[in-house]
C-alpha cells in the first residue's frame, strides 16, 4: 500500500482510528474525516507519527457541501484517492413503536446515505485511474436482525446490497467493493456494560470473547491491499463465530 492514498470516515475514535493507523502503518496516505474537532486533530498526530503527509478534514458525513470539500482537498492535494473505508456509524437504539422518525432519518443519512455521497464522489477519479478499493463497514446485526436496532440494521444490510451492486458496476476498471461485518468488538462502549450484560453477549459468541478493533482493522487493510485484488462484493464477517454466511 505504499503512497496510495486512503480516505477513512469516522476515523476519529475506535474502529476508525485504528483502520486509519493500520494504513498507515502499511504505507498509506491517510486522510481523516470525523466531525469530532479535538479527536481527529489528537487521531492524526498519532497517524501522521507513522505517515508524515496524512491529512485530517473536520465534517459531518451527513453534510453534502462537507463531504465535497474534503474530498476536493484531498485531490488537490494528492491528486488521487485509492482506497476509501465507509467507517462512520451511529446508533439510536429503540424499539420500532417508539421509534421517532428523527431517530431513522438520523442513523440513515449517516450509516448509508452518506456512503451513496462519498463513494460517488470517489469513483470519478478512481476510474480515471483504473484503480480503487472501497471497504464498507457494515454490522453483524445487517445479516442477524437485532430487536430495538430495526433502523440500524437495516442500513447495515443495505450497506451490503449497495456494495454488491456498485461491486459488479466497477469490478471492469480495477475497482473492488467489499465489506466488513463486525460482530461484538472490545470498545469504551462494551468496556462500560454491567457483568451481565457482557455474560449475555459472550454466551451469544462461540469463541467466548469479543473481538478487538485490530481484528477489524486487518480485514480492512487486507482487502484494502493488492492481497484482495480478486475479491470484490463480499462480505467479510468478523464475530468470532456468532454468525456464518
Amino acid at each position: 500500500m505504499q503512497d496510495r492514498v486512503a480516505v477513512v470516515t469516522g476515523s476519529s475514535s475506535g474502529i476508525g482510528r485504528v483502520i486509519a493507523l493500520h494504513l498507515a502503518r502499511q504505507g498509506a496516505k491517510v486522510v481523516l474525516i470525523s466531525n469530532e474537532s479535538i479527536r481527529i486533530l489528537e487521531a492524526l498526530e498519532e497517524v501522521r507519527a507513522i505517515s508524515p503527509e496524512s491529512e485530517a478534514f473536520e465534517a459531518d458525513v451527513t453534510s453534502l457541501p462537507c463531504l465535497d470539500e474534503s474530498i476536493k482537498l484531498t485531490l488537490e492535494k494528492f491528486g488521487r484517492i485509492d482506497i476509501l473505508v465507509n467507517n462512520a456509524g451511529i446508533t439510536r437504539d429503540s424499539l420500532l413503536v417508539r421509534m421517532s422518525t428523527a431517530d431513522w432519518d438520523r442513523v440513515v443519512a449517516v450509516n448509508l446515505t452518506s456512503v451513496f455521497h462519498l463513494t460517488r464522489m470517489v469513483l470519478k477519479p478512481m476510474m480515471k485511474a483504473r484503480y480503487g478499493r472501497i471497504i464498507n463497514v457494515a454490522s453483524v446485526v445487517g445479516a442477524t436482525g437485532n430487536p430495538g436496532q430495526a433502523n440500524y440494521a437495516a442500513t447495515k444490510a443495505g450497506l451490503v446490497a449497495f456494495s454488491k451492486s456498485v461491486a459488479l458496476e466497477t469490478a471492469s476498471r480495477n475497482i473492488t467493493v467489499n465489506c466488513v461485518a463486525p460482530g461484538f468488538i472490545r470498545t469504551a462502549m462494551t468496556d462500560s456494560l454491567n457483568p451481565k450484560a457482557k455474560e449475555i453477549i459472550l454466551s451469544r459468541i462461540p469463541m467466548g470473547n469479543m473481538g478487538e478493533p485490530d481484528d477489524v482493522a486487518n480485514a480492512v487493510a487486507f482487502l484494502a491491499s493488492e492481497k484482495a485484488r480478486y475479491i470484490t462484493g463480499e462480505t467479510l464477517h468478523i464475530n468470532g463465530g456468532m454468525y456464518m454466511a
